[in-house]
């Protein structure tokens, strides 16, 4: 099912809908706001430069003061309904704005710019914490991707539509006014079609002191060093985000030459390149969290980053170019292409760490989570506005500060990948398997998506551990010969996925006996395990007698037993062959096309070896 399915869902639209509309008019009001400020009301440089620049913090400021008391919120009470009184909030606030813009009132507009902050705190937590609630988890990566594409698209359409809307001449205010009232009002109807998203913790005992909740939930979102850094690395898009925006008026107007149509041409290429990319990630994630795309992502941003400063490193030689004259210069291709795939570059970055996070986090804190995540980002968004302001101050130009900024994603993206070595060798493991093969999976979901299970599977190739962990939705621990475990570079795609090495009882029986008591550790803490029963590769493309291991797994812990079959890889590359057999069949079959099928899963009692024997070659059929 394509993940554009979801907007025709009561599941989701809704939902969808009212983030969006929020969204827009969280950005409509602003531009209004500054276009009115800056524009229209005959005030001196100095006062329209302390209003612009005390606009940001006041809309930031509700993130740090009040994060934490919505994350709770969030927690404690059901969902749907305080999205509602979200909404009548805002349409308050959007009624106070309209007084403020038609009296021409600063001190008014600058309170509803808090309000709108607020509005957006409290929102927060349940955005992203009712996601998991209300999509199944092979919709989880898609759901995320609509809602980053939609909300980029609303923040630029609100952006175009609070400027043009304030520079109608003589309506201008009652055009913004009316305008953004309506957007509110429709963003309450949205919200009454929310179905319920019962309470993750409604036995929370609640903490008023923003003080101390604050704190606490800064320590419940490190609790997990995982999802931490998966925090830090939303966290790092956007100071890498803030930086490029900030930078976006003055690069237009010095290097490219270009009047306000380029700016807006050039916000409108980050921001559909962004939706394009988190649009993509749930195709080339095969529908799961796939945190590989993150190195990917990391990648893209500094090479087009840096390629940005070499496409138009020089001051523009003509100004005050419209859009079409902008695309029609000398290598405006080039900027608009790099423009874009940052875009692109950076739905693949954010797209999979906010799934991961969802997925990773218990359900009863994730508000909170979420809530802490939403104070660390408004911090790294006030640090990138002093990284980007003492840059200048030391006589950077705009598209040295973007090199400035993609060097530096090198740094950051380093000591995340040293600190979090999952995202790498989840990058290698898809690139390796995506290279190789064309995987096709059915039957899936029979793998329980909570608690321990054990999974068989016939083993063909090399390559299968790879195969498996690249596809299936909950990480596996992999019961594999020690000597693979030991080749080197896959040696630290097994280390990180924490496989378990296993040896013969006549090779190694201190290997044997630990790798036993790694599996009973692992299924008792509730994970998966996946062992291949046969011993070894096949050596003739057929399933050969399974050994007792299963039995002596389950005697210890009884588990349930999920079947696995591979179709299509043997005479693959990596699969192992008779060479005088099989001469004939050379070269391997490069991008062969693999089947993964799983079965129902079998009760711990009935999991005698014949009968998994049995199901995993019926599971394969007549393939190899």
């Amino acid at each position: 099912m394509s993940q554009f399915n979801l907007l025709g869902s009561r599941r989701f639209a809704p939902f969808f809908w009212t983030q969006a509309l929020g969204a827009f008019n969280d950005n409509a009001f602003r531009n209004a706001m500054v276009m009115l400020v800056a524009f229209q009301m005959g005030l001196d440089d100095h006062t329209v430069s302390l209003y612009t620049n005390l606009a940001p913090a006041l809309f930031i400021l509700p993130y740090f003061l009040f994060s934490a008391t919505a994350g709770q919120l969030a927690e404690k009470y059901e969902k749907s309904r305080i999205i509602r009184y979200v909404k009548l909030f805002e349409i308050a606030a959007m009624v106070i704005a309209a007084i403020g813009f038609y009296t021409h009132h600063t001190t008014l507009l600058l309170v509803v710019l808090f309000l709108m902050g607020l509005h957006s705190t409290t929102f927060g937590p349940i955005k992203y914490a009712i996601l998991p609630q209300a999509l199944k988890p092979e919709e989880l990566v898609g759901g995320n991707g609509l809602v980053e594409m939609g909300t980029q698209l609303a923040m630029l359409i609100g952006m175009i539509a609070g400027n043009s809307l304030m520079l109608i001449a003589g309506y201008g205010p009652v055009a913004a006014s009316s305008a953004t009232i309506l957007i509110a009002v429709l963003g309450y109807l949205a919200s009454r079609r929310i179905p319920p998203a019962p309470a993750t913790a409604p036995d929370l005992v609640f903490n008023w002191n923003p003080i101390t909740e604050t704190v606490r939930v800064l320590g419940i979102t490190r609790e997990d060093r995982r999802v931490f850094n998966a925090v830090l690395g939303i966290s790092w898009f956007w100071f890498f985000g803030t930086v490029l925006v900030a930078q976006l008026p003055n690069y237009t107007r010095m290097n490219l030459g270009g009047d306000g149509s380029v700016n807006t041409l050039v916000l409108t290429l980050f921001s559909l390149g962004t939706g394009i990319g988190a649009l993509l990630c749930e195709r080339m994630s095969g529908r799961r969290v796939e945190v590989g795309l993150v190195p990917l992502g990391a990648f893209g941003l500094t090479a087009f980053g840096v390629d940005l400063y070499f496409a138009h490193p020089h001051l523009a030689a003509v100004h005050g170019l419209d859009w079409h004259g902008f695309l029609r210069s000398a290598g405006s291709w080039r900027v608009v292409m790099d423009l874009t795939l940052i875009g692109v570059f950076s739905g693949f970055y954010v797209v999979p760490l906010f799934a991961y996070v969802q997925a990773r986090t218990p359900r009863e804190r994730l508000s909170r989570v979420i809530a802490g995540n939403n104070i660390l980002n408004a911090l790294l968004i006030c640090m990138a506005s002093g990284f980007g302001l003492a840059l200048g101050a030391l006589g950077l130009t705009a598209v040295q500060i973007f090199l400035a900024a993609a060097v530096l994603n090198v740094v950051v993206a380093v000591y995340i990948f040293t600190i979090v070595p999952e995202f790498l060798m989840r990058f290698i493991t898809w690139v390796l398997v995506n290279t190789l093969y064309r995987v096709r999976m059915d039957g899936l979901e029979q793998i329980p998506e909570e608690g321990p299970a054990l999974l068989v599977c016939n083993h063909v190739s090399f390559m299968d551990p790879l195969v498996l962990m690249a596809n299936l939705r909950r990480p596996a621990r992999f019961v594999m010969y020690y000597k693979i475990f030991n080749i080197p570079v896959l040696n630290f795609v097994f280390h990180t996925a924490k496989a378990i090495p296993i040896a013969g009882q006549k090779e190694d029986p201190a290997v044997l006996q630990r790798a036993y008591d790694d599996v009973d550790a692992a299924l008792a803490d509730g994970e998966l395990v996946c062992i291949f029963p046969e011993g070894g590769l096949t050596r003739d493309g057929d399933i050969a007698p399974f050994r007792p291991g299963v039995a002596r797994i389950l005697d210890r812990r009884p588990v349930p037993v999920v079947p696995l079959a591979l179709r299509g890889l043997w005479g693959s590359v990596w699969s192992r062959r008779d060479s005088m057999l099989h001469r004939s069949r050379l070269p391997r079959r490069f991008r062969a096309r693999v089947e993964l099928v799983a079965g129902a899963p079998i009760a711990p009692t009935d999991a005698r070896m014949a009968t998994l024997e049995a199901r995993v070659r019926e599971l394969r059929g007549d393939f190899a």
